[in-house]
């Protein structure tokens, strides 16, 4: 499979930026992941950081491809959180980090995706949102039981307020995982924290990531959000892949370069023949012009 990759983070109107993004290829397959440290308290940005690096480090001893995709990012997100717990206790003084979770998995034209808190994963097909994740929020949670309107949801005072998460606490996050999609070559798969999605209109990135180059298209996308937030712009962080093609690569095998070789010098040595056969006729056809008046 060929893929093009893209990816932006801009700092908004904060001090620190606590979102963190990473993209893992191996000749199996590719898995994106995006953190949003929380910042209600100190060393989101932390949480975020140990996240992709577990997976970076789960991934180098667990190479793809996955054989179980769905519980392998499940497993991946649950190490993560443990290891976040386990840095913050170790840190002086110690801290309680936590961050939002998404991560991608695509291998053997597939994608698979998991997730905790608001931090999203988008798929696009021909420019148009084909599957969203949903939040683990609390007026997510409020707008799907049809407590408040869409209207509202956008403009709640708690909008920000996760439900699920990595670290913070002992117990296990519920992490919502997808059954597997096929993918088709020109699809965009894009993560993104809340403050890049949060402040744009769905109808807004579908077309621009369809159109243009991802790193164009996702730095163009952070400035509107930055700029629609402002002065209250959080941190804008998005990475995004688009399949190019799902023909599986595969390495040239050194009995085929042989077989190239030795066809080669076959083709040479009959060339060859047939120029010592034509060169022997003509000597022949041309025998007797060829004798000296001695030899007559």
């Amino acid at each position: 499979m060929q893929f093009e990759f893209g990816r932006t983070s801009r700092l908004g109107n904060r001090p620190v930026n606590q979102d963190r993004i990473e993209v893992i290829e191996s000749p199996a397959g590719v898995v994106l992941v995006l953190g949003d440290g929380l910042g209600g308290k100190p060393g989101g940005d932390l949480a975020a950081q140990t996240l992709v690096d577990t997976v970076s480090e789960e991934l180098a001893l667990n190479p793809l491809p996955a054989e179980k995709p769905g519980a392998f990012l499940k497993e991946l997100l649950r190490r993560a959180h443990h290891k976040i717990l386990i840095t913050g206790h170790e840190h002086k003084p110690p801290l309680q980090p936590g961050t939002t979770a998404v991560i991608c998995l695509i291998q053997n034209g597939m994608a698979w995706w998991a997730h905790a808190g608001d931090s999203r994963l988008y798929l696009f097909r021909d420019g148009l949102p084909l599957y969203r994740t949903t939040d683990h929020s609390y007026v997510e949670q409020l707008y799907q039981e049809g407590r408040i309107s869409l209207k509202k949801l956008q403009s709640h005072p708690m909008r920000n307020y996760v439900t699920q998460c990595l670290g913070l606490s002992v117990h296990d996050p519920r992490i919502t995982t997808n059954k597997g999609v096929a993918l088709k070559e020109g699809d965009v798969l894009l993560l993104c924290s809340d403050g890049f999605w949060d402040p744009l209109d769905e109808a807004q990135m579908g077309p621009l990531l369809d159109k243009k180059k991802l790193n164009l298209a996702l730095n163009d996308l952070a400035e509107r959000a930055e700029d629609a937030s402002y002065p209250k712009s959080d941190n804008a962080t998005a990475v995004a892949i688009r399949v190019i093609s799902l023909q599986q690569l595969q390495p040239p095998a050194h009995r085929h370069k042989r077989g190239r070789q030795k066809q080669r010098v076959t083709a040479e040595e009959n060339s060859l023949d047939s120029a010592i056969d034509e060169i022997q006729r003509a000597i022949r056809e041309y025998d007797y012009e060829m004798k000296t008046d001695n030899d007559k």
